[in-house]
């Protein structure tokens, strides 16, 4: 996770120059060399070269070799990655107000440590109000975190013998 992360945010660096960015939309209408770049952009071959080397570095282009030139072209896979995790981003945020993501993940239809993972950290609205285990919060603390349901959704699926799944009381 964290050499993902790493990577994502070198990306995200790579793009956030302006030339940088001017060089990617050239690069997505065709293939360019370095001097093309430099003619198109107003700038020199050596301020192409070191934009060229930090997007290779993010991997968000790659070169191919043709004769004495080499050609670089936009890893488009790269853009369709950062936009999904981006994407997962917003998802994961948009939550409606006083609702934690453990509920929404309970709605979703996960369970059991998917939702537990998600559940009464710093996601809730309230966590003062909130107790340190789900056992310990009142109907109250429930209902105001995660909305009108009658069990903690962190709480494992009790039972008819009054176990959880996990085979504890």
């Amino acid at each position: 996770m964290p050499d993902e992360m790493t990577q994502f945010l070198k990306s995200l660096k790579a793009i956030a120059d302006e030339t940088r960015l001017r060089l990617l939309h050239l690069l997505l209408t065709q293939d360019l060399c370095g001097r093309a770049l430099a003619r198109r952009l107003g700038v020199t071959e050596a301020a192409v070269s070191q934009h060229l080397k930090v997007l290779r570095e993010a991997g968000l282009i790659s070169g191919e070799k043709r004769g004495y030139w080499t050609h670089y072209i936009v890893r488009k896979e790269m853009f369709i990655k950062i936009i999904g995790e981006l994407q997962g981003m917003v998802r994961h945020a948009t939550l409606p107000a006083g609702q934690c993501r453990g509920m929404r993940a309970s709605q979703r239809g996960l369970s059991g440590k998917e939702v537990k993972s998600m559940c009464c950290g710093p996601c809730c609205e309230q966590p003062i109000k909130l107790k340190s285990k789900p056992e310990e919060c009142t109907p109250e603390q429930i209902k105001e975190c995660h909305g009108d349901v009658k069990n903690h959704p962190c709480q494992g699926k009790k039972k008819e013998d009054g176990r959880t799944k996990k085979g504890k009381p």
